[in-house]
């Protein structure tokens, strides 16, 4: 079974339909509202000149009595359009008068109950025939010592059917409302997702040849402008690994070409004529000699290059830093007797590392240390406890070093300067600097030109 492949959604599209409900939603309810408040209004209105209405027929009745009202009542012409029919009933429920026609339309009996005179039009009916709509009240009334009822319905077929026009409006306001959102939606998501295109299209020129350039972060919308920086201090990681890796490529195929080609050489002096034994003696161990260092050199990049892919295992432990320095510079010292150097060490503590890793990063130094130091100079071991770390120091009165080495002193194969007379291959800084990195902890250098130098190195006591 394969699985469909999930559609990538489109952020354009998603912006474009949530506008487009969001304002849908607000009209609707908008002009809703508006459609209910117009139509209550309208009925409201009716409801009130319908008790207006019934008011002065009560006063008409009264003041006339039943005989002239029901004169007028039958006075109107018969199909005469009106709004109002009027209807008049005695106490025993007969027909007194009513308006011409009313009995073909408007029979007594769909009438509702009468209300007393303090109920006005408390009792309001709607009754629908064919297509009219209209609103029936029926009001008891004295006149003299008789009773009569008073049955009055309004014609409310034009508020029907403005009620419908204004609901299709709605419908159509509402409708035409959608498709202007949408259109609107449309035109202000592409203008503002615009800038994302040409800085995808600005992407799309960088390449490994042009890492140099920049996404210019001033020029962006303020909300792209923390991508464009994280973009530009991507492309200068970039830069910076591509040009160290072609530097490290370039100084590794020196280091290795210089024993290549001395063992080459002599190998090639020695098979120019017959030699005796002790000469092809010096010429294998000269051989082995040069093999040994492209040993050393291979070691040191393989734990280096492990140590950046984080595998080389590391079996921490807490020890007496001062026994462990104690020992390393014991075995350095010889070296250091033949050059007249004195090695001395001060402070102590327990520090949390790996053993071999530790003896390893601080052979280096001393080792790098003993290289630069000039006859009858020292060597100082500092340790100490700052915080949650240790930190060891080793402090040499050397030559030291520029200023504008110091930032890169650290970087495989680099050597500060050739003439000081050093066989290594620049890898010793390089490999203290990931052991420290693979403790979680820090390397700093400081130095001067004929003031020494100083390496400190901090290891986290957790």
């Amino acid at each position: 079974m394969f699985s469909k492949p999930t559609e990538r959604r489109s952020i354009a599209w998603q912006l474009i339909l949530l506008f487009t409900v969001a304002t849908s939603f607000l009209l609707a309810c908008g002009l809703g509202l508006f459609y209910a408040i117009v139509v209550r209004h309208a009925f409201a209105e009716d409801n009130a000149v319908l008790a207006d209405k019934i008011a002065a027929l009560r006063t008409d009745l009264y003041e006339s009595g039943p005989n002239v009202f029901a004169k007028e009542l039958k006075g109107r012409h018969a199909g005469e359009h009106t709004a109002y029919w009027i209807r008049m009933l005695d106490s025993q429920g007969r027909t007194y008068a009513e308006t011409p026609g009313m009995d073909r339309s408007l029979p007594p009996e769909i009438f509702p109950p009468p209300q007393d005179s303090a109920s006005m039009v408390g009792g309001l009916k709607d009754y629908r025939r064919g297509s009219k709509l209209f609103s029936l009240v029926a009001v008891n009334e004295e006149s003299g010592s008789q009773r009569y009822t008073l049955q009055l319905a309004q014609d409310r077929s034009s508020d029907e059917r403005l009620e419908r026009n204004f609901a299709a409006l709605f419908i159509i306001v509402l409708a035409g409302s959608v498709l202007g959102s949408a259109f609107i939606a449309i035109v202000v998501t592409k203008r503002g997702l615009r800038p994302l295109q040409e800085m995808t299209q600005s992407f799309g020129r960088i390449g490994p040849t042009h890492l140099k350039e920049r996404v210019t972060p001033a020029d962006w919308p303020r909300e792209l402008q923390p991508l464009a920086i994280a973009f530009d201090e991507m492309l200068k990681r970039l830069d910076d690994s591509f040009t160290r890796l072609s530097q490290f490529s370039a100084d590794l195929a020196h280091e290795l070409r210089t024993p290549i080609a001395n063992m080459i050489g002599e190998a090639q002096v020695a098979l120019t004529r017959d030699r005796t034994a002790a000469e092809y003696r010096d010429t294998i161990e000269s051989t082995v000699g040069e093999c040994e260092r492209l040993s050393r050199i291979v070691d040191n990049l393989l734990f280096v290059a492990r140590v950046d892919a984080a595998r080389e295992p590391i079996a921490r432990k807490r020890f007496d830093a001062r026994a462990a320095v104690q020992k390393i510079a014991a075995f350095y010292q010889t070296l250091a007797d033949d050059h007249h150097v004195t090695i001395s060490c001060s402070g102590d503590g327990q520090i949390y590392a790996d053993p071999d890793l530790f003896e390893r990063a601080l052979g280096n130094l001393l080792d790098n240390a003993l290289r630069f130091t000039p006859e009858n100079g020292s060597i100082q071991i500092l340790l100490s406890k700052r915080d949650a770390d240790f930190e060891i120091t080793v402090r040499d009165n050397g030559c030291g070093m520029a200023p504008e080495h110091l930032p890169r002193v650290f970087d495989r194969f680099y050597r500060a300067d050739s003439s000081r007379g050093s066989d290594g291959a620049g890898l010793g800084l390089a490999l203290v600097k990931s052991i420290v990195d693979l403790h979680g902890g820090s390397a700093k250098i400081e130095s001067e030109i004929g003031q020494g130098t100083i390496v400190t190195l901090t290891f986290p006591l957790r």
